[in-house]
């Protein structure tokens, strides 16, 4: 059985094509707010962290290189199938079926944990 994994940049990293000082990743933080207003996810979900600078092996041993973009929901194995999750914004490669992006994320866990919806 496999793990439902949420895979965000960790902060304060350097990107020089936008100058020099640290940054973080406005929509893994959104999902740092969801996590934060909904804790119990954390115990629903496992949460890893990778560098900014690709390629991200973690991300691309999940779901391909292709793929590398964060944040990124990785299903487990038990969650890919169920009926009642978004399915337009379903993707899948390697096997792994996966959603990308905090609005998207979002609706996931609205439909699977009954978190609220966002407005």
């Amino acid at each position: 059985m496999t793990t439902t994994t949420l895979f965000l940049l960790r902060p304060d990293f350097d990107d020089a094509a936008f100058g020099p000082g640290k940054f973080y990743c406005p929509h893994c933080v959104a999902l740092e707010g969801l996590l934060a207003t909904y804790p119990r996810l954390r115990h629903e979900i496992a949460v890893r962290y990778v560098d900014f600078p690709r390629p991200r092996p973690a991300v691309i041993a999940e779901i391909g290189e292709a793929n590398q973009s964060c944040p990124v929901l990785v299903l487990g194995a038990n969650e890919a199938s169920r009926p009642d999750l978004p399915a337009s914004a379903r993707r899948a490669e390697n096997g792994r079926v996966f959603f990308v992006g905090e609005k998207d994320i979002g609706a996931y866990f609205a439909v699977r944990f009954g978190i609220a919806r966002s407005h």
